[in-house]
This record gives C-alpha cells, structure tokens and sequence, in this order.
C-alpha cells in the first residue's frame, strides 16, 4: 500500500473539524486512495477519534494520512497596570512565555511608603507604550502576529485599572484582534500553569496576593469555589502595614522576609483563624503596634528581627494550617499557591515539607508571584479557547471579586 497526503490543518480545535474535512476530501476523490492515520496531539485529538478512523478505513479500503500544521498556537499578549507595575507579555497556548516585561515604580513608591494612586496612574500612561512595544521586539513579533489582547480590568487602582484597559481596547481594536478582559485574582492563580506546564484543574490554591486572602477551590480553568477568605485586611496588606511600624522601607513584603531570618519567633500572637473558618488580619497588626509601642513605653529594646519572625509565623501558619484541613477534608492530591507573598521563605519552606507526606505542591517562579502580564495573558488563553470576548463598553472595575466568593458568613 501507498501513502497519500490528504491535507494540513492548524492544530487548533482539531477535535471540532477532523471529521468533516476527512470526509470531505474522501469523497472528493474519483477512486479510493490509500492513505494512513496520522491525527492531532493526544491533547487536542477528540475522544472519539481511534473509533472513527477505523470506520472511515473500513468504509474507503484505505489508509488515511492526516498532516498537520504542528507550529500553530494562540499567542496573546497580556497588559496588566492594576497597581504600581506597568507590564506587558507575550504568551503562547497559556503555558509558555515567549516574552515578559515588567517596569515597576517601587522606587518611586518608596519615598511615600507606599503606592500613591495618582502617581502610579500616571506613570503608566508614560510606560504603557514602550512596555508593550519591548514585550512584542522581544518576542520577535508584529502586533499583526498575536492571536489577541488581553488585559486587566479588575481588581485594583481605577485610575492605574484605566490606563491599561483604554490601551488594550485601542491596541485590540486597531490591530482588529479580539479583546479579552481578565480578572486580576484569577491570573494570579494562573501564574502556576506558566511554572507547571503539566498542572490541570483540579486542585486546591492558597491566594496570597497584596488585596485578596483566600483558599479555592479551583475546579475547571473556569470554575472557582471560595472555601474561605479574609473578612478585612489581606495578608500582603498586612505585611507592609507592619513593615512600616518597625521602620522598614516599602514593599514591606520582601523587608520583613529578610528580617524574619535573622530572628526568632519568641512573641506569641493569636491565630489569623476566626471562629467561622475564615481569616482575620487587623488584630494581628494590631497586637504587634501594641507590643512595639508598649515597649517604647516602658523604655525596653525589643529585637525587631524577633518581631518580624514572631509576626510571620503567626501571620502564615493560621493560613497553611487552614489549608492542610482543606485539603483533608477535600482529597485533593495537589496544592498550587498564588500572589506575592507566595515569594516568602517561611511559607515556601513549610509547604515544601508537605510533599514529603504525597501531596504535590506547586509554587510560581519568585518572578511570577508579584504582579505581571505573562499570568494574564495565560488566564486570557483559556478565555480565548472559550471565545469569552470583551467589547469596546468593557470599563475598569476596581472591587471585582473572583468567581465564586461567598458572603463572609
């Protein structure tokens, strides 16, 4: 028998299209024609595929060959601007970054202790463009070569929110590309599948992020069920607030990191639990202001590496014991982290023990915890995929919550 080239087709949901186009060119030739099965990925080939291979072989006495076109992939470019960090990336099929430009203002910040909302609004209107154009020249593409624009349009700053979201509907409509308008929460989730290229739903993800504190229950790269959550102060908001109290510079985050290291967890503070399962972190950052102030008061010295070691325990053990009865309770076999203090040793450390008792655990790159475009875009692929598409009315939205949150109870 011989082989025949029946055609080349883009990969892309070649689950949706084989059949129609095999028998399409099959009964377009005058006499039957040997060929031989040559499908799509295992990823992409339809579940039903092998069965109607051979039906089609028994039906034409033939072998079928099915070229296809392997460099085919949806490429993205992400815009993120919900804070104090203009960046812009490109991403192909949700799990590889092609490139990933960040241009922070900390040091812009820092002079005020933190993020001023005017000065960072206007600072990515003077970033945005350039950012963009580094993320695409080093990507090695036009904007003509990306399949589309994705964007943060919430949570976060509103003005800083703006900046981005007026640039990518420009950007989306000009290059006449499709808009897609991405949850800032949900992207930060997505930063491990660009670490872990194997990582699927489902799993359990503690979200760490500057404003949101939370443990979810990710079912689908669409479906999210919010276990428990903060009921005020998100943990990076706590960290810089108590940063600033022991006199350390913003971000407070990565300063009291470093500190903690240098001490020992001597002063017991309680839980960041509250009665109902949830997280609580204003008492926390008020028990240390009380005991640094009456200190001062009482004229001791206290060692603030031991405060800052005392504080991070407290402040991440309520989170990871939380969690490790969440995963109990569940089954889940994999735990994945998410936001910036996702970065701190201490919580790293004592989640990188739990493997050792069969659970996976995966932890985003240092460079993917804090803000960036490369988790956007990744977030916007599975959108993408699901043609959930944004028009030109889409406007920021600086309290969106992530899909699934519940009242606090």
């Amino acid at each position: 028998m011989t082989n025949c080239v029946v055609g080349i087709i883009p990969n892309i949901n070649i689950y949706q299209r084989t059949d129609i186009f095999i028998y399409k060119i099959l009964h377009s030739f005058v006499r039957r024609v040997p060929y031989t099965p040559l499908l799509a990925t295992p990823a992409r080939r339809h579940k039903f595929g092998a069965e109607r291979d051979k039906k089609l072989t028994k039906a034409f006495d033939c072998r079928i060959i099915l070229v296809m076109d392997q460099q085919k992939q949806i490429v993205i470019l992400g815009i993120e601007s919900s804070c104090d960090e203009t960046a812009a990336a490109v991403v192909a099929d949700g799990r590889r970054i092609i490139s990933n430009v960040v241009l922070s203002q900390i040091d812009i910040h820092r002079l005020y202790g933190g993020v001023v909302p005017e000065i960072a609004s206007r600072n990515h209107v003077q970033a945005i463009d350039k950012v963009v154009a580094q993320a695409l020249s080093e990507a090695s593409l036009t904007p003509a070569d990306i399949d589309a624009v994705a964007v943060t349009y919430g949570a976060g700053l509103v003005g800083a929110l703006l900046v981005g979201v007026s640039y990518a509907k420009g950007l989306a409509q000009a290059l006449g590309k499709p808009l897609v308008a991405v949850n800032h929460i949900e992207g930060h989730i997505c930063a491990n599948y660009l670490t872990y290229p194997d990582l699927t739903p489902p799993y359990v993800c503690l979200l760490t992020s500057g404003g949101h504190t939370a443990i979810v229950n990710v079912r689908n790269y669409d479906e999210y069920d919010v276990v428990c959550s903060t009921v005020d102060d998100a943990v990076g908001e706590a960290f810089d607030k108590v940063a600033r109290v022991l006199g350390l510079p913003y971000p407070g985050g990565p300063q009291i990191d470093k500190l903690a290291q240098q001490g020992k967890p001597v002063y017991k503070f309680h839980s960041v639990v509250t009665s109902n399962g949830n997280f609580s972190y204003s008492g926390l950052k008020t028990a240390v202001i009380n005991l640094l102030h009456n200190a001062q008061q009482k004229g001791e010295q206290l060692s603030r590496a031991d405060v800052a070691a005392s504080f991070t325990c407290a402040a991440i053990d309520g989170l990871l014991d939380r969690l490790v009865a969440e995963v109990e309770q569940s089954g889940a076999k994999t735990v994945a982290v998410a936001g910036g203090v996702g970065a701190n040793s201490y919580l790293r450390g004592r989640l990188q023990r739990l493997e050792g008792k069969g659970l996976r655990v995966c932890l985003p790159k240092l460079s993917l915890c804090g803000d960036n475009a490369a988790m956007i875009a990744s977030r916007a692929y599975y959108m993408y995929c699901d043609n959930q598409f944004a028009d030109l009315s889409l406007n920021a939205c600086p309290t969106l919550k992530l899909r699934g949150e519940k009242p606090h109870r």
